[in-house]
Order: structure tokens, then sequence, then C-alpha cells
């Protein structure tokens, strides 16, 4: 048995969620700093083998007419950096309007911890990406 790990990466923040042995539910776990990103990798890893992970899912952020910007391929090099796991590309446009409007609804005040919107929507990834393969 095993975990997917998702990761909402950003310029700042790395959002980090996990899912259950189940593969059925999507659970936040953490964020971490991006920068230095040696230690930013060092760290998805360690809690990737402390989680028993085998795929990482990462969200990229694709333009709303579905090509690639800048940020999409910082993502994607920033992912291909992770090595061990099979790493998995999902679509994130909007995540982070849903995770606010999801912590708002909860009257969590994100705007003094702007990462529990990260964790959010790494949460929003996997449970997107978990809803397509246990299909």
């Amino acid at each position: 048995m095993y975990k997917i790990m998702a990761l909402d990466i950003g310029t700042k923040r790395i959002g980090i969620a996990l899912s259950d042995y189940l593969l059925i539910l999507a659970n936040g776990h953490s964020y971490i700093a991006r920068q230095p990103e040696s230690k930013s990798i060092e760290e998805i890893l360690k809690i990737a083998k402390e989680n028993n992970v085998k795929k990482i899912v990462a969200g990229i952020p694709y333009n709303m007419d579905g090509t690639e910007g800048s940020q999409a391929q910082d993502c994607k090099e920033f992912a291909s950096k992770i090595t061990g796991y099979e790493i998995i590309f999902e679509d994130e446009r909007l995540t982070s309007d849903t995770a606010e409007e999801n912590l708002r609804e909860r009257k969590i005040d994100f705007r003094k911890e702007k990462g529990l919107v990260d964790i959010e929507s790494a949460r929003l990834i996997l449970e997107q990406h978990l809803a397509k393969v246990t299909k």
C-alpha cells in the first residue's frame, strides 16, 4: 500500500497534500519554502519517504486557453528535479481561487498565512487526480 503526494508549486511556497492508503481521500499536509531549491526538494523527498509515497502529482498552471506559460514551464522544471518517484502532471487552473473560497467558507483567515492557500490548493489538485484514477 502506498500514498500519492500532490504539490502546488509556487514561486515562494510549495503546498503539499497526501492521499490516504485507499487513494480515496486528499488531505492537506504542509507547505514549505521554495528557496533554496535544493532544500525544498530534500524536504519533499523526506516527506514522501516518511509517508510511503509512490507517485507525486505536480499541479501545472496552464493558461486559460490550455497553453503553457512561463509559470507552467517553471513548475515542470522544478518537478523534473524530484527523483525516485513517478511524477504526474495535473492541470491546476483556478485552484488558488477555489482554495481561497473553501477557506473563506470554513471561516479560516488565510490573509496572514498564505501557506494555507497553498496547502488547500495541493489538496484540490490531489482530489482532482484521485477522482480520475479511482473511476
